[in-house]
């Protein structure tokens, strides 16, 4: 079984599928999923590079997300064009607030995003490990 190529998001029970969700490690032995951490609705940036191309995305699982990012797993936009650099994140209370946010960003004019980066990331660092 192949991930689903709408959101990347892999199958379970409740959706009606009986099938076991899938294993990435087993799939690709090159692949290990990252450990459980406690998940919060967080709004994201992903860069391909030092102010190249960037992303803005929403969800409850960041860790998660990003880590299928990184691993090509999300058919799209991150994939067609290597945007896998978690530069910034922001922690909600609610999933609402952090869609209305994401909304919000989505709207900025593109240096708007590049400044908020540059205020907590100046080096463009991957903030990923720092999630983990």
């Amino acid at each position: 079984m192949t991930p689903p190529r709408h959101s990347g998001e892999t199958p379970s029970r409740h959706s009606g599928d009986n099938r076991n969700p899938v294993n990435y490690a087993s799939k690709t032995p090159a692949l290990t999923k990252p450990c459980p951490v406690p998940k919060y609705p967080c709004v994201y940036i992903l860069a391909s590079r030092r102010n190249g191309t960037l992303y803005v995305g929403v969800t409850s699982d960041l860790v998660k997300r990003v880590w299928e990012h990184q691993n090509n797993l999300v058919e799209g936009f991150t994939k067609r064009y290597g945007v896998h650099t978690l530069v910034w994140f922001e922690k909600h209370e609610t999933m609402e607030s952090a869609i209305a946010r994401e909304k919000a960003i989505k709207e900025w004019k593109r240096r708007w995003k590049l400044d908020l980066i540059e205020q907590r990331n100046p080096e463009w660092r991957d903030l990923y490990e720092d999630v983990v």
